[in-house]
């Protein structure tokens, strides 16, 4: 039998207060912090989306790569759409591209995971 949680959990809520909604910059953060902070997510909440505007889509396609390439993930769902946003040096509207891909973790994450948790450990005390 479901209880009220079960209901509460499954609620879609609105981009900005997704507990698994990670918004990539590619000039406030490396490559590889989103790589990690991605990974993370996965491992707590089983999924995690990217999503960016503009410049930024190069960087957003090229962790869900590392991802899927280190056999962390897999595409769920892929989004693209435009959006209006002021451009700030002439005060006019522009349409800039944006993304949204929701990743979720292969079958063998947790394992993956673990081996490379083990490495880390390993490889720590062999200085």
């Amino acid at each position: 039998m479901e209880d009220i949680t079960d209901g509460v959990n499954n609620i879609s809520i609105v981009d900005s207060n997704k507990k698994n909604w990670i918004q990539v910059s590619h000039t406030k953060k490396p490559l590889f912090f989103y790589v990690n902070l991605a990974k993370r997510y996965m491992q707590q909440l089983n999924e995690v989306e990217l999503s960016t505007l503009g410049m930024a889509i190069a960087m957003v396609v090229t962790i869900v790569e590392i991802l899927k390439n280190n056999g962390l993930a897999v595409e769920k769902k892929i989004t693209t759409s435009t959006v209006d946003t002021k451009d700030e040096s002439r005060g006019r509207p522009i349409q800039k591209a944006k993304i949204e891909i929701l990743l979720g973790k292969t079958e063998n994450f947790d394992e993956l995971m673990a081996t490379a948790a083990e490495e880390r450990e390993l490889g720590d005390g062999e200085e």
